[in-house]
């Protein structure tokens, strides 16, 4: 678990501890809680698996974090069927696997659901378990990072994401960008795009559906591209976004691959969003899919 979240964070895993504590005493096995405050401590608890079930107890950035340090140590294959119990902001990723957002009824999956393959999008060293986003997708991330943080204050810290996004939305000119997909050109650059989001998980910022056909088994990663346009059709671009019809539009473009490539043609570097983590900014970046690289614990 995350030891610098906050108090109601803490108040489910204690619930969650407990109850694991208690399901493995009947079960004759043990228990242990490792409360970590930065990567290196996550790393060293990661390091001390010794064979034992990894449950993380947190939202898509501590799924994120701990996926990533498994993967730089070669050690995400070996380290057999991963829980995840959702106590975090978003949880688009537990949302997209079926997994209970109750985290008491995550743990009883935890517990007692199936093994299943998951997906990973990886460029050179850097992993993504749920989705990537360069233009609006990163401008997003990085004003509701800075707004999650001020909101907590007023309790309020869920609602940083979904203004970050609105602010983002706004404000943003929109980036001339070449993408390909498996290699075919999707976009050319010469019109601006206002956002391209990869996905492997179908939603993101808690549940809007922005990627509404992925799914994180099929071994393919889809890809929406979103041009930029007027103030009009943002808003109805973001009125779509909950259900999913903002993908019908006639300015967003679909595609799916297992390898896609964005390259900025007016010289200038774009950001990237990735799964939350902010990096860059690059002149182009690779992204390939590699299929079967861990194992989460979900519902069928």
């Amino acid at each position: 678990m995350n030891a610098s979240a906050g108090t109601a964070y803490r108040r489910s895993v204690d619930a969650v501890g407990s109850f694991l504590a208690s399901a493995s005493a009947r079960r004759g096995t043990s228990f242990e809680l490792a409360r970590t405050q930065d990567l290196g401590e996550l790393d060293s608890a990661l390091g001390s698996l010794d064979g034992r079930q990894l449950v993380l107890l947190g939202g898509d950035g501590s799924v994120h974090a701990a996926i990533q340090c498994l993967h730089q140590t070669g050690t995400l294959a070996s380290a057999g069927p991963i829980g995840i119990i959702p106590v975090g902001t978003g949880n688009d990723l537990a949302r997209s696997l079926g997994i209970p957002l109750d985290p008491l009824q995550a743990a009883e999956c935890v517990m007692s659901g199936p093994a299943r393959t998951m997906e990973l999008l990886v460029s050179e060293d850097r992993v993504a378990v749920n989705a990537v986003h360069v233009g609006i997708g990163a401008d997003a991330a990085a004003k509701g990072a800075d707004l999650k943080q001020k909101l907590k204050k007023v309790k309020a810290g869920k609602l940083g994401y979904p203004l970050g996004a609105v602010a983002a939305g706004f404000s943003s000119p929109g980036q001339h960008l070449s993408v390909r997909v498996d290699g075919e050109l999707l976009h050319d650059g010469s019109r601006p795009l206002l956002m391209v989001a990869l996905g492997l998980g179908g939603t993101v910022g808690g549940g809007a559906r922005l990627i509404p056909d992925a799914n994180p088994h099929d071994g393919l990663v889809d890809v929406v591209l979103w041009e930029s346009v007027g103030s009009a059709a943002r808003v109805g671009y973001a009125l779509g976004l909950k259900s999913g019809d903002h993908a019908r539009r006639s300015d967003v473009r679909i595609g799916r691959g297992e390898t896609v490539e964005i390259t900025a043609v007016d010289g200038n570097g774009f950001r990237v969003s990735n799964d939350g983590e902010l990096w860059g900014p690059f002149p182009h970046r690779r992204w390939d899919v590699v299929c079967d690289a861990w194992q989460v614990i979900a519902p069928r």
